[in-house]
């Protein structure tokens, strides 16, 4: 479908701008987007697509989305930035709402997921010197093959993905790292010097990778029984994704911390946040930690509102609907072109029978189709659209890569 252009620089110059003077940490897919409203974008031709992929989630509740454009339009007339040298008058609604969504006593505004990590190390570390006597310097945190917790030189230390390590080190000591869906070992890993179990309650990069469901119980036990701390990764899969408010919630466990972020911000601004209690959080002081523009009142403006939307639990129902429905196609295609469907909620990783091409290549197929997807681990694609998407559009996506599964690679 197409509509008027909507951007002065035509595809063809943006691409080769991009390729002249944008490094190239990315491949994306040939597109080039200029506006977005609910699930849908449009290109700069004019050419429209219906985003399945939310950005990595953080556009949960689609683009441009009424409620949170306009908190943010409100704010913006009012004060962007002040520091944390000064108070602002939103700081502590956001703090005081996001504490009481998650159940816990304190929050730490950050401002991306890999912030949200990188905090959490460090605060896990400061209460297991402060708080369990562990010994200076000896502190270790268990962590899992296949995680996905960010591209900082200390986080891709514990990543076993090639493309995200190597050529980085030397790296930052202190991580061991287990099999993920792995209780067993997981306890075999704790030592008196271990401070955390840093986990994503689902994998997201690893091709949304859900674990067995005894895992997260038994982590809690474990971790409650070791004296450990418990952090949930749940910057993909939190905030409605999975049709709860947090992934942890599928399994009815409480961690300790919870790392939050892309959603948090409503894919407006970088928002992201460590939640946890007063005997976790407290640990860190004045000058230990902080962040320029974390907790910026237009960054809270729009996190209060996104808070406020999911306190109604509307999206996590629709979620949760719209997920099985989703599911339920998907899982049909298994045998014809699909291998495997993983996923939980609106959220889904498909692996690609290597007969019909690779995720790269069906996420092209998809693109010609006026759908966005991505792959990831070079056979497995994701489906993650805006809870918002109309049911319609969703079914139309599931008829589209249908069709495209029967096509062949040239």
């Amino acid at each position: 479908m197409l509509h008027p252009g909507t951007s002065s620089v035509s595809a063809t110059d943006a691409l080769h701008l991009e390729d002249e003077h944008a490094a190239h940490n990315y491949a994306p897919l040939p597109v080039v987007i200029a506006s977005g409203d609910g699930a849908w974008v449009t290109d700069v031709d004019g050419n429209r697509y219906l985003d399945c992929l939310a950005a990595y989630s953080a556009v949960n509740f689609g683009h441009s989305n009424p409620r949170l454009v306009a908190a943010a339009k409100e704010q913006l007339d009012r004060i962007t930035l002040t520091s944390r040298a000064f108070h602002h008058d939103l700081l502590g609604p956001f703090v005081t709402e996001l504490a009481a969504l998650a159940g816990k006593d304190l929050v730490l505004p950050m401002n991306t997921g890999a912030e949200a990590v990188e905090t959490g190390i460090k605060v896990a570390r400061a209460w297991g010197y402060r708080v369990k006597g562990v010994a200076a310097h000896a502190a270790n945190i268990v962590v899992f093959h296949g995680n996905f917790h960010g591209r900082t030189t200390t986080i891709v230390g514990f990543s076993d993905d090639p493309d995200a390590r190597d050529g980085f080190g030397p790296f930052t000591p202190g991580f061991r790292s287990v099999a993920y869906g792995d209780a067993g070992a997981v306890a075999a890993a704790i030592d008196e010097n271990t401070v955390a179990v840093l986990v994503e309650p689902i994998q997201g990069e690893a091709g949304v990778i859900v674990p067995p469901d005894d895992f997260l119980p038994e982590l809690r036990r474990i971790c409650t029984e070791s004296r450990v701390l418990l952090i949930a990764d749940e910057v993909q899969s939190g905030l409605g994704r999975v049709g709860e408010t947090f992934a942890s919630d599928l399994w009815s466990v409480v961690p300790d911390v919870y790392l939050l972020g892309k959603a948090l911000g409503g894919g407006i601004m970088p928002l992201s946040a460590v939640v946890a209690d007063r005997e976790v959080l407290g640990v860190i002081r004045p000058g230990e930690h902080g962040s320029t523009f974390g907790g910026n009142p237009l960054a809270c403006a729009i996190g209060l509102e996104v808070i406020r939307m999911l306190a109604t639990g509307e999206p996590q129902q629709r979620a949760r609907e719209l997920g099985e429905r989703m599911r339920g196609r998907l899982d049909a295609f298994v045998g014809h072109g699909v291998t495997a469907v993983r996923g939980a909620g609106l959220w889904a990783g498909v692996d690609v029978d290597p007969v019909i091409g690779t995720g790269r290549e069906l996420a092209e197929r998809m693109l010609r189709r006026g759908i966005l997807v991505k792959d990831t681990h070079g056979a497995t694609i994701r489906f993650a659209p805006p809870i918002v998407v109309d049911p319609a559009d969703l079914d139309w996506a599931m008829d589209e890569f249908e069709a495209a599964l029967r096509e062949r690679s040239a």
